[in-house]
């Protein structure tokens, strides 16, 4: 399994933003990333600087970390490519269409995988990979 460090994500982000804004050869993983970067302008400037790597982003003062928000988006973005868990894919398209928006659909199934892994992060046990995809059902049911 895959498993890369905070700085080594940080890193991928960096340096895959810097590679597109100066138009070099992307693999298709730092395309993707880009991709999502472009739909969050308001974390160009934090991905824009190399020092940023080492910055905290505290939650309790009202900060978004933008890399943890990120990664979650090429998570999301793997787990549909694959439908896993199965019928992940089904409720998302419905997100969409309810939506009318592909981002907004992302978010709403962004929100649902952080909540699951927060918890499985508070019991000490592996993400509950049928409490998620219950989630975003929920989700992709609401009026």
């Amino acid at each position: 399994m895959f498993n890369p460090s905070r700085d080594q994500v940080r890193t991928f982000f960096i340096e895959s933003w810097r590679k597109h804004r100066e138009r070099e050869v992307l693999t298709q993983l730092e395309a993707l990333a880009c991709q999502l970067i472009e739909h969050h302008p308001e974390y160009h400037s934090i991905i824009e600087d190399p020092d940023s790597v080492d910055r905290d982003f505290a939650p309790e003062d009202g900060q978004v970390n933008p890399f943890l928000h990120l990664s979650l988006h090429l998570a999301i973005e793997e787990q549909l490519s694959i439908d896993q868990p199965p019928g992940l894919r089904a409720a998302f398209d419905t997100l969409c269409q309810r939506h009318g928006d592909r981002h907004a659909a992302l978010h709403d199934v962004l929100e649902c995988l952080g909540e699951t892994i927060f918890n499985a992060q508070r019991a000490g046990s592996p993400p509950d990979g049928a409490a998620y995809l219950s989630s975003v059902c929920r989700r992709a049911s609401l009026p």
